[in-house]
């Protein structure tokens, strides 16, 4: 992802869902489309959700703890020849 947004939240009381969807929304009305991928902890996050309405999550170490990096995922140069 080359660009995308940096969304905070550490309310304990807000599920991750309601999280993503927050971020979603927002990303929307900055960029006037809709994005494919949210990068999140992997503490944070349930082994077996991988998706959150529409969204892919992918669970990484190098994101902070309630920081999520969403945006639209770019093509690899393998997947655009196939």
């Amino acid at each position: 992802m080359k660009e995308g947004l940096l969304w905070f939240d550490n309310d304990p009381n807000r599920k991750l869902a309601d999280k993503i969807n927050q971020a979603v929304t927002r990303y929307q009305a900055r960029f006037g489309r809709r994005p494919t991928t949210c990068y999140v902890n992997s503490v944070e996050v349930n082994g077996s959700l991988d998706e959150i309405n529409g969204i892919r999550l992918k669970p990484v170490g190098d994101v902070r703890r309630h920081h999520f990096w969403i945006g639209v995922e770019q093509e690899t140069s393998q997947a655009k020849a196939a």
